[in-house]
């Protein structure tokens, strides 16, 4: 599994024009899910996720993590994150996983968020057009792969 965090001041999904889920100061999460991926991938990729230390303290130094800063989370499906462009400029998602497992892995990872942090894990809608928008503060932007743990 891939996720990438956007530390933001605020997020939201809209669907059809329609607002469907909004956080103010937290992480925007795009979770991309693989062929082979497994709950050991969701329940790492959150706890990862959880005490990663990218929030400001008092100082503003990234020094807090989402929890101690008392931030919110908005998590985002998105195959894309698997493309491979290493041939011609269309990119191939064929590593991306299917709705049989991808579904089932970013619900687990959003509700293993949900209980590490004690708070609602907001979400878009898995396979929906969804606009997201974003104000990145920072901006910080990192990126990590369940793959790549060591």
């Amino acid at each position: 599994m891939r996720i990438v965090i956007q530390r933001v001041s605020e997020a939201s999904v809209a669907i059809g024009g329609q607002l469907h889920s909004a956080i103010g100061g937290g992480y925007m999460v795009l979770v991309g899910v693989r062929d082979g991926d497994t709950e050991d991938d969701a329940r790492w990729l959150a706890m990862k996720t959880v005490n990663l230390r990218v929030m400001d303290d008092d100082d503003g130094v990234m020094n807090r993590s989402i929890v101690d800063a008392g931030g919110q989370v908005l998590a985002v499906s998105q195959f894309t994150l698997n493309a491979s462009t290493k041939k011609g400029n269309r990119p191939s998602y064929i590593h991306a996983a299917g709705h049989k497992l991808a579904v089932p892995l970013y619900e687990l990872y959003c509700e293993e968020v949900q209980r590490l942090m004690g708070k609602e894990v907001k979400r878009g809608v898995f396979g929906a057009d969804m606009q997201v928008s974003l104000v990145n503060d920072g901006p910080v932007t990192i990126i990590i792969d369940s793959r790549l743990r060591e």
